[in-house]
């Protein structure tokens, strides 16, 4: 054991303990920099280790005891202002969910005055793309991050519990009151004003989605994982529908399986967020590219009809996604009406590409679209047409942006997405060789036979090495001929439906002289689309239209994480929530 004043670091077989004073941190740092070089003992080494996240965590402790929750300057400028307009108020009441700031008795109003830091504003007013960019750099960035998100969690629960309680909420952020305290007061004072009438917009804290086209629920898998809930689901397909409900329980009868076009306003509840994954068939490049007039994709029409007929129940948030051909269907005619559709329903829009590939081993584009209600958006000054290239709104994308300015956009800036660092042969099922799953030994050759010289010759390259190595393959026809085209570089072509049979993926398995092939497994499938524990017990084909038709979790959790919540913590700020629809759905003017 060693002794530095008050400080006492002890070490033993089953682990480390450490117990400083805050007056013998400075001296045990300059102690252990001095002998840090002379330190050769597991022990020691593991001391010092913790040492530092100690005097970390310590550290943050004593700023975390520094911070004010309650009486800020800002909250004291309100307070000041409320008493100058005759408006009687109660100080932080610790009884209610959130503790409110201030409360207004009769009626019900709750207000919360948010620092910027500590509820997730300030990373975007500095011009950061997301949270962590505020945090570069920084020893203790998860931390912060953490605490951040736990925050703003904390405060959609909290707003929605008032809510339902029958409360009215208005949550100001700390910024604006410095900028303009008239405004805020003025906030404050409509709600005291307010009818009682239930404002559904409130729905907006609680995060709540219907999932339309919903497939075997992806979609859901992928937002719940970031704190969302649905409330409703449709889809027209029964076998998809079969496995959605080994997944997800639907006995309290949230899924209606029927065609989006006989879907009535009083089927959909009142919600936060609308998603819709229609389908692609004659959009994507590998269908009939009929647009979205064609018999399938024209399912988009029967989504915006249900929008039209929810009327002041329409979500404020919506969330598309489709293939990137979407965006050159009919050269761009569809893409641009669309977004004009979603226009008209008083939506601005925001699109951009993300790829599976970034996430997991799987290579598959998706063009997604953000509209958010205008009803919702701060009246500021018109946005400046630029080029808005980046690695989610790649050249194609940004053209057209810039050349349709007749369509009101609300682009966003969004981080960069990570590099997963998963490959095919960490999702591949270790299965015998003897499994009746692998090929017979002709129809294998048969398959190495299709394929080019160019893809022959890596595929007697893997055979030749000692280890096992593992690509995939797609049948493609190319010049008349039906040709096995081989993919070896960790990633898995985009899984497709098995229409007509060429949308099978299949698995190249090759090393020590041998080669062995088959088809991916449902398992496999399920991994590549980041549903690990997807319950898949149904024949293949079933499994494979499944996935096929599906979207990849964690690409929509990041759009829930980096996206969805941000503009949520934005949505229930500086506005009255619970009072009148007709009223509380916009902030006050300046």
């Amino acid at each position: 054991m060693s002794v530095y004043g008050a400080a006492k670091i002890g070490c033993t077989k089953s682990g480390v303990w450490i117990q400083i004073s805050n007056a013998a941190r400075s001296v045990i740092l300059s102690d252990v920099a001095r002998h840090r070089v002379a330190l050769k003992c597991d022990y020691l080494r593991e001391v010092t280790t913790r040492l530092d996240k100690q005097i970390s965590k310590q550290s943050i402790s004593d700023q975390m005891r520094r911070v004010r929750s309650w009486k800020t300057t800002p909250e004291l400028t309100v307070r000041r202002l409320l008493r100058k307009n005759g408006i009687r108020f109660s100080g932080r009441n610790t009884n209610l969910p959130g503790k409110p700031d201030i409360t207004l008795r009769e009626p019900k109003v709750a207000v919360f005055v948010d620092g910027d830091f500590w509820h997730g504003r300030q990373w975007s007013t500095r011009g950061h793309a997301s949270i962590e960019a505020q945090f570069n750099g920084s020893k203790t960035s998860n931390y912060w991050v953490q605490k951040i998100r736990r925050n703003m969690d904390r405060d959609c629960k909290a707003t929605t519990d008032l809510v339902k309680d029958g409360w009215r909420v208005i949550r100001l952020w700390e910024s604006d009151i410095h900028k303009n305290p008239e405004k805020c007061i003025r906030t404050i004072m409509q709600a005291a004003d307010l009818p009682s009438t239930y404002d559904e917009f409130a729905h907006v804290a609680e995060k709540t989605c219907a999932e339309f086209f919903a497939g075997i629920g992806l979609m859901r898998l992928g937002l719940e994982k970031a704190g969302w809930s649905v409330r409703f689901a449709n889809d027209i397909d029964e076998q998809k529908f079969e496995i959605y409900r080994s997944n997800f329980d639907c006995s309290d009868g949230h899924f209606v399986r029927g065609d989006v076009h006989n879907l009535t306003s009083d089927e959909v509840p009142t919600v936060a967020l609308a998603t819709a994954s229609f389908p692609c068939n004659d959009l994507s490049l590998a269908g009939s590219r009929q647009g979205l007039q064609g018999a399938q994709s024209s399912a988009f029409w029967g989504f915006v009809d249900v929008l039209k007929k929810l009327g002041s129940r329409r979500p404020p948030i919506v969330l598309l996604e489709n293939v990137t051909g979407f965006l050159s269907s009919h050269g761009g005619r569809d893409f641009s009406e669309a977004m004009l559709a979603l226009n008209r329903l008083n939506y601005t829009v925001d699109p951009f590409i993300l790829d599976a590939a970034w996430f997991v081993p799987q290579s598959r584009q998706r063009l997604f679209i953000v509209g958010v209600s205008k009803a919702f958006q701060s009246a500021g000054p018109a946005e400046t047409q630029q080029f808005y290239e980046s690695r989610v709104r790649p050249k194609a994308l940004a053209d057209f942006i810039l050349r349709h300015p007749e369509i009101d956009w609300n682009i966003r800036k969004l981080p960069i997405p990570p590099r997963t660092s998963v490959l095919l042969a960490d999702i591949v099922e270790d299965l015998p060789t003897d499994s009746s799953a692998w090929w017979s030994a002709s129809r294998a050759e048969y398959l190495l036979n299709q394929m080019s010289p160019k893809h022959r010759s890596i595929a007697d390259l893997l055979m030749a090495r000692k280890a096992w190595s593992y690509g995939t393959v797609f049948r493609r026809v190319r010049n008349g001929k039906s040709m096995a085209e081989l993919r070896t570089d960790g990633i898995a072509g985009c899984l497709r439906t098995p229409r007509g049979g060429s949308g099978r993926q299949i698995l190249f398995k090759a090393g020590n002289g041998k080669y062995f092939v088959r088809l991916l497994t449902a398992r496999e499938c399920a991994r590549l689309m980041g549903a690990n524990d997807f319950v898949v017990d149904f024949p293949l084909n079933q499994a494979l239209f499944g996935f096929g038709d599906a979207v990849c979790v964690p690409v929509i959790e990041w759009v829930a994480k980096y996206y969805l919540n941000p503009l949520v913590g934005e949505l229930i700020r500086s506005r009255v929530l619970g009072g009148s629809p007709s009223s509380a759905r916009t902030s006050v003017a300046a």
